[in-house]
């Protein structure tokens, strides 16, 4: 068994923050030009990059901190300042992919794609703060794993399926979709900010 309440509010963050529906315009900008073959291979090599990275975040995010003296809540005030910059971006629109990316010989796979677009600061913020919460919960781990590991299938479905989607809701739906991921995005930074304070004050 474990913590289903955590499982999903460990699902919905990192699906909101990664937005699956959101890589949709990138993924088919940064792929433009490319045959079919090409676009399924970076469909699946993206999140597996992605994936690699957020599970060595997960696992050794702690260490890391532990290393640097970091506190929970300053990680999780700092998380949430990112997570908002990435909520402005939603909100706003600015999403473009940067000049010099779409070249044929680049792997965008790689970069900017798996990594800092999918596993971004954002992303990887989340999940050492969600590996720290996973450690006191029944079942956290496993719970938190299997979000991960959702998120990132679904990254690949909306990226493999990215030309069907957007013939079904064109391009204005998955804009409404990104304005309302940008706005739950942002209460979810403020809230994060909102519990580390919490946290501060009851410690002093």
């Amino acid at each position: 068994m474990f913590d289903i309440q955590f499982f999903v509010e460990a699902l919905v963050t990192m699906f909101v923050i990664m937005d699956p529906p959101g890589t949709i315009p990138l993924f088919l900008a940064y792929t433009s030009g490319r045959g079919v073959t090409e676009r399924r291979r970076v469909a699946w090599q993206a999140p597996i990059v992605a994936f690699c990275l957020i599970v060595v975040f997960a696992v050794f995010g702690q260490a890391i901190l532990g290393y640097l003296h970091v506190e929970v809540p300053a990680m999780q005030i700092a998380g949430g300042l990112l997570l908002l910059l990435v909520a402005l971006q939603l909100l706003t629109g600015e999403t473009e992919p940067p000049p010099g990316t779409m070249k044929s010989n680049v792997n965008v796979a790689l970069v900017p794609l798996g990594t800092p677009l999918l596993a971004g600061p954002g992303a990887i913020v989340a999940t050492i703060v969600f590996s720290q919460q996973a450690v006191d919960k029944r079942g956290g781990i496993l719970a938190l794993a299997l979000a991960i590991a959702a998120v990132h299938l679904l990254l690949w479905v909306f990226m493999r399926f990215a030309v069907a989607i957007v013939r079904v809701v064109k391009e204005n739906g998955i804009e409404l979709v990104n304005r309302i991921a940008g706005m739950l995005l942002a209460a979810l930074a403020v809230q994060l900010i909102v519990t580390a304070v919490r946290t501060l004050v009851a410690a002093g």
